[in-house]
């Protein structure tokens, strides 16, 4: 079974074994829990989802997190795929998925994803990570905690830099 960074309720990371099967448009539908395209989710989620699997969706950087709006409570997984590590609309979007829409579930990162991008990915509310260079939990963790001081609030805990000064 693949695995996967995971973000711990104590603030660490750890390596996590991903019970999804990640399935392409022109693949069958395996047994178990998958993580499928929104194209794909639209056509077969309500199916699948009838089924009484967990389902997860994967949203590429054009496609908005809106379309998925009335779902989301059913959601188990929403991924955002990064085509390359400079393209932040996941970000945006991993954000408004926890801040408007309220989602519980795993908000993971998918495709070009760095350790130089761990500290926005956590403060924007990823909790998942499939790093493509080769992270562990060491080396992602001490990416996200290189800077004590943060400037604004994000979807994680920590204060600003100003809160801390008692502005």
């Amino acid at each position: 079974m693949p695995t996967r960074l995971k973000l711990t309720p104590a603030g660490g990371f750890v390596l996590a074994e991903d019970p999804f099967t990640r399935v392409t448009d022109d693949w069958a539908i395996p047994k178990g829990d998958v993580i499928i395209s929104l194209t794909r989710f639209q056509a077969e989620g309500e199916a699948l989802l009838a089924e009484g699997r967990k389902v997860g969706v994967v949203l590429d950087s054009h496609e908005e997190v809106e379309a998925l709006a009335y779902d989301l409570p059913r959601l188990s997984v929403v991924a955002f795929n990064f085509p390359k590590f400079g393209d932040g609309r996941a970000y945006t979007n991993a954000r408004l998925l926890r801040e408007r829409f309220g989602f519980k579930g795993e908000v993971r990162a998918v495709g070009d994803v760095l350790r130089e991008q761990a500290l926005f990915m956590v403060r924007t509310g990823f909790d998942a990570y499939e790093p493509a260079d080769g992270s562990t939990p060491e080396t992602w963790g001490a990416a996200v905690d290189r800077y004590r001081h943060v400037y604004q609030r994000g979807a994680d805990a920590r204060s600003p830099a100003y809160m801390e000064r008692g502005e």
